[in-house]
């Protein structure tokens, strides 16, 4: 028989087997699909294979990737399911040939196969990547506008300020010799102290240690000089200890026949943290331009060598160090591919399918994924899990991503042997919330850091991207929670984060 003859006596043989490893072997998403589904796509493409193989016509192929292109992106699919799906074909059909052809005859269908395999991923990775491109232009199109609208709202922010200070909800106050003389009801408020207590306190006792130093020296050079910096932001000291951001107005003037500086101090809480998710927003912002325009110019090269080393691999020319080798590059690629792949899950907007979860076995499930980097390590992990908690309200998949990332992060900071203790707990604040906490005795984070680690493409590492914390902080915060780093003494970091209760 010759390979159109072999194609048609088995082409039920091929499909029904095709559709057997999708259902079982390539993924979960291929593995919900309904068998009755899976026979029509398979049976298009194996005709469309046909054709190609033994018409050279491409048509039906062309067709095929670009009406399957548009569901497998619309149901999520990732690229290499899809070409692990495609690669099916030449592992189910090249034993069949190797029983029916021999010598040149099954050389140049084997050829003709790979080349019609090729020419297929190809075509579907192109039309794939240019979804993926048009939705991510989308997406940051719609950050732009993001960014216009918190532009918008710092703007009005600014004059709610204005009209606070015109009906003196603002703390004004008058300092003199280093005293306070004079505060209204809003300045004690602001730091947490009656009018009697405020009243002949010094004015350091309202300014947090950070910002003490430069405070004094504007206000002795303005005493001493009768000028300096009338405006400034400085931290103030709340009667509990808090530093809080504010805003200061100062003059001199005459108090009662001498002088004295008299100002008015504005909370500037709220103003800072929307000048704060505007610059997330510009940032992200930035990652979709930099993830469309990066995109196309990596995966479609990654994907073409993935697939020539891949195929290499097979052929038992190469043995030992020149496989070995082979595997390397063929890892290192894999791990390029994972980057921009992160890139592009980090830009993406993302739906969320809120559900009842069990957090002690999601968290369970987590530690099982990264079993084998923790014993690799010798890590030991210590797991606080009550009995008896109530489902988080979740969408699990999202939070197991956002979990993994900051156990990846543990166990990339401790050394051999290390110590990794995970532990959940109901509290009620006041309602009732769950509290995840991930601690280790790693390196740590130092003080200069600290505030950046959540920060997209801040990273230390030789080889981190600086993703895997700010697409957990994105995904927790997308539940409606928070996340909190801490470093512990004398070494380690806690990272604690809160999940509604269903």
């Amino acid at each position: 028989m010759d390979l159109a003859d072999i194609l048609r006596v088995h082409r039920n043989e091929v499909v029904k087997e095709w559709i057997r490893r999708l259902h079982g072997e390539v993924s979960p998403a291929y593995s919900a699909q309904s068998v009755e589904v899976l026979y029509e796509t398979v049976s298009t493409i194996a005709d469309g294979n046909f054709a190609a193989l033994i018409g050279n016509d491409f048509s039906g192929l062309d067709n095929f990737v670009e009406r399957i292109g548009k569901i497998r992106s619309r149901a999520g699919f990732s690229l290499s399911d899809v070409q692990k799906a495609f690669e099916l074909y030449r592992t189910i059909l090249l034993p069949i040939l190797g029983k029916e052809l021999e010598g040149p005859a099954l050389i140049d269908a084997v050829e003709r196969i790979n080349f019609c395999l090729s020419y297929t991923i190809h075509s579907f990775s192109d039309y794939f990547q240019a979804l993926s491109e048009q939705e991510i232009r989308k997406y940051a199109q719609a950050l732009e506008a993001k960014v216009a609208e918190r532009t918008k709202e710092l703007a009005q922010s600014e004059a709610k300020y204005r009209s606070l200070v015109e009906g003196i909800h603002d703390g004004y106050f008058v300092n003199q010799k280093g005293r306070i003389v004079f505060a209204n009801k809003a300045f004690c408020t602001m730091h947490g102290y009656t009018l009697i207590e405020a009243i002949g306190r010094p004015y350091t006792d309202f300014i947090a240690p950070e910002s003490r130093e430069e405070v004094e020296r504007f206000y002795e050079k303005r005493v001493a000089e009768g000028r300096a910096k009338e405006h400034y932001v400085y931290f103030r000291l709340h009667k509990d200890g808090t530093a809080l951001p504010t805003e200061n107005r100062v003059a001199l003037v005459f108090y009662e026949g001498d002088v004295a500086a008299i100002g008015i101090c504005r909370d500037i809480t709220e103003r800072m943290q929307i000048e704060k998710r505007m610059r997330e927003a510009e940032s992200l912002a930035r990652v979709g331009h930099l993830t469309t325009s990066l995109a196309h110019e990596i995966r479609n090269p990654l994907s073409a060598a993935k697939m020539s080393i891949q195929m290499l691999l097979k052929n038992p020319v190469f043995q030992g160090n020149e496989a070995r080798r082979l595997q390397i590059l063929e890892k290192e690629i894999l791990r390029l591919d994972n980057i921009v792949t992160e890139m592009l899950d980090f830009a993406k907007p993302v739906k969320y399918d809120f559900r009842p979860v069990s957090m002690t076995r999601l968290l369970e499930s987590c530690l099982e994924t990264l079993e084998t980097k923790i014993t690799e390590k010798g890590i030991t992990v210590k797991k606080s899990f009550p009995k008896r908690l109530p489902d988080a309200l979740v969408d699990q998949e999202k939070m197991e991503q956002a979990v993994i990332n900051l156990l990846l992060n543990s166990i990339e900071a401790v050394d051999a042997d290390g110590i990794i203790r995970v532990a959940v707990k109901l509290r009620r604040d006041p309602k009732d919330i769950l509290r995840v906490e991930i601690r280790d005795n790693g390196h740590g984070v130092g003080e200069e850091d600290l505030p950046y680690i959540f920060d997209p493409f801040y990273s230390k590492k030789a080889k981190g991207t600086g993703l895997g914390l700010a697409n957990a902080k994105k995904i927790i915060e997308a539940h409606g929670a928070s996340i909190q780093a801490t470093p512990i003494s004398p070494r380690g970091m806690s990272m604690r984060f809160t999940v509604p209760v269903s």
